[in-house]
C-alpha cells in the first residue's frame, strides 16, 4: 500500500499519466479526422470532385496524420516506461 501512495505522488509518474491522457486524446481526434477524410472523399466521389472538397480531404488527412504520428510514438514510449518500472519494481 505504501508503494501505491509513493507512486501517486511521484512527479515522473504523474507527468507520464498526463502524457498518456494527451496521447489518448490525440489518437482519438487523429483517427476521427482520418474517418472524416474518408467520408469526405466518398462524398466528393459521389457528388463530383470540387476544389473545396479536395482541399477538405487533404486538410483532414494531414491534420489526422500530424496528430497520430507523434501520439502513437509517445503512447508506446509511455507504455514501455511503465512496463520497465513494473519490471524493476519501482
Amino acid at each position: 500500500m505504501s508503494s501505491l501512495s509513493t507512486a501517486d505522488h511521484d512527479p515522473v509518474r504523474q507527468r507520464r499519466a498526463q502524457v498518456a491522457r494527451w496521447t489518448l486524446l490525440a489518437n482519438r481526434i487523429g483517427y476521427l479526422l482520418l474517418v472524416l477524410a474518408v467520408v469526405l472523399f466518398f462524398a466528393a466521389l459521389i457528388t463530383g470532385f470540387s476544389a473545396t472538397m479536395a482541399m477538405l480531404v487533404i486538410v483532414a488527412l494531414v491534420a489526422g496524420l500530424a496528430l497520430l504520428a507523434p501520439s502513437i510514438v509517445l503512447g508506446y514510449a509511455v507504455k514501455a516506461a511503465e512496463r520497465e518500472d513494473l519490471e524493476r519494481g519501482v
